[in-house]
């Protein structure tokens, strides 16, 4: 394993007012020097990116001229995605902005393109390997997501191979933390009687990825970078299924989870963490402590027996 040495570095973070890359620019902006890129539409994620010591940057990846605001930087972590479901803005902002970005930071030590297993064809609850088959995964409830995460993979590789840009793509499984997540999504769906979609080949297991395992795992994922481009899983080394975590979290609330069975729910997508494993070593967060942790951050009135 290789760490990237990040520690008073000039490092940009894209998409940093989502859910993934907030956590991560406060984490960072301790270590590093970090430019935090966005559209920033609204004044207070200025401020609130600003609060945590970091800069903001104004960019839009379906703008290529906006990336001029970019100044020199170490390392890049791009976590930015769309998905307005119009194929034409989501390729070009997410594909052809992936190209561009790394065009305009060519001259970085590590570049790091966050992608998702939701590239993966669905194979039941097989865990799935970074070489297995890719499809139109997502389509039931994001319907261009899978396709433009795909096409983005592609472009980042034709970019950093052009320019000689060791970079990482990480295929990520299922982010939360005390900011939420789709777990937290799940918690919410329960207290109101909401049915949860979950596919009848089960169980719907995924790997959680804790946000204090992915801050921490970052610099580990920009050091296993290569100009040939190094392509890996990125989730929590434990699987999970939704039955599983929504179980535990009925335990803590009392809340009972309904489920709607249906082909078209996602399905399972575990991951094969062999290959992770070697780059990055293992993560430390269990789920069950992350769900609790979460559970005590977001909504502590709903714990029956309060942390």
């Amino acid at each position: 394993m290789k760490r990237a040495d990040i520690e008073g570095k000039r490092i940009l973070i894209t998409g940093a007012t989502g859910q993934f890359a907030k956590p991560l620019v406060a984490a960072l902006a301790k270590k590093a020097e970090v430019f935090a890129a966005a559209r920033f539409g609204k004044e207070e994620d200025r401020a609130e990116i600003e609060a945590m010591g970091a800069t903001p940057v104004r960019i839009d990846l379906s703008e290529p001229s906006s990336l001029k605001a970019i100044p020199a930087v170490d390392f890049v972590v791009n976590a930015a995605v769309a998905k307005s479901g119009n194929f034409d803005q989501d390729l070009k902002e997410n594909a052809e902005g992936v190209g561009f970005l790394i065009a305009q930071c060519r001259d970085v030590e590590a570049f790091l393109h966050i992608s998702t297993t939701g590239v993966y064809q669905y194979e039941g609850p097989s865990p799935r390997k970074e070489t297995d088959p890719l499809g139109d995964n997502h389509r039931s409830m994001f319907p261009t997501y899978s396709i433009a995460k795909i096409a983005t993979e592609s472009v980042c590789r034709f970019a950093a191979k052009t320019y000689g840009v060791p970079t990482t793509i990480a295929r990520m499984s299922v982010p939360y933390g005390d900011n939420g997540g789709w777990p937290y999504y799940h918690l919410l769906m329960m207290q109101n009687g909401v049915p949860i979609a979950v596919h009848p080949e089960g169980p719907n297991l995924y790997n959680p990825l804790h946000v204090d395992d992915y801050v921490e795992k970052v610099p580990y994922l920009l050091g296993a970078a290569t100009p040939e481009v190094t392509t890996t899983n990125f989730g929590g080394s434990r699987a999970a299924s939704i039955e599983e975590w929504t179980a535990y979290i009925s335990e803590l609330t009392g809340f009972t989870p309904v489920f709607e069975t249906s082909t078209a729910a996602f399905g399972a997508l575990p991951i094969d963490t062999t290959r992770m494993h070697e780059l990055i070593g293992e993560t430390q967060v269990d789920w069950r402590d992350g769900i609790r942790r979460m559970i005590q951050a977001l909504a502590p009135d709903l714990l029956k027996t309060p942390a």
